[in-house]
């Protein structure tokens, strides 16, 4: 399994994992996926197994603490200077599920944005996700502002140790 920043020619098969994880409410759309990827490729990781996409995790830079619906999909709100990397979506196809596919993916994502010298990585996620997420070091913040897709959301954060002459 390689984890690798998104290419032009994946969009098609990140749309398709998207489809397949989500419902159609919460999926991103396959033009926004493509916007994502044009936008942000640097934020964007891909699991690739023998040319195809087993699963993905995306966001783009932010200096808001919390997750904001309009984020999902506007990408120019990209800040690449901003404080926090935010998780938009963590994707791994139901079938590879259970190999620690999501896992490489959020330590890829994680230590990216750690070695820029972020203040931390944001995120929302169902109840039932919140656990998963706290192993890797995120405190829930309680439940979002977020209406995206009709669902329950809650804040995540996961805040870094300052680090002498980084930014945060």
């Amino acid at each position: 399994m390689q984890i690798r920043t998104i290419r032009p020619q994946d969009v098609s098969q990140a749309a398709a994992v998207e489809a397949a994880c989500f419902p159609a409410a919460e999926a991103a759309s396959p033009a926004a996926i493509a916007a994502r990827a044009a936008a942000f490729p640097g934020h964007f990781w891909v699991a690739e197994e023998k040319g195809e996409i087993r699963g993905f995790v995306n966001g783009f830079v932010t200096d808001s603490p919390v997750i904001q619906d309009e984020m999902y999909e506007d990408p120019s709100l990209h800040n690449p200077a901003g404080r926090y990397q935010a998780v938009f979506g963590l994707d791994v196809l139901p079938a590879w599920q259970g190999r620690g596919i999501a896992r490489q993916l959020l330590c890829t994502l994680i230590d990216a944005a750690r070695s820029q010298g972020r203040a931390g990585v944001i995120l929302t996620c169902k109840e039932h996700m919140i656990p998963f997420y706290e192993k890797f070091g995120f405190c829930s913040q309680g439940l979002s502002q977020s209406v995206h897709g009709g669902a329950a959301w809650y804040d995540m954060l996961l805040t870094f140790a300052r680090q002498p002459g980084k930014q945060g």
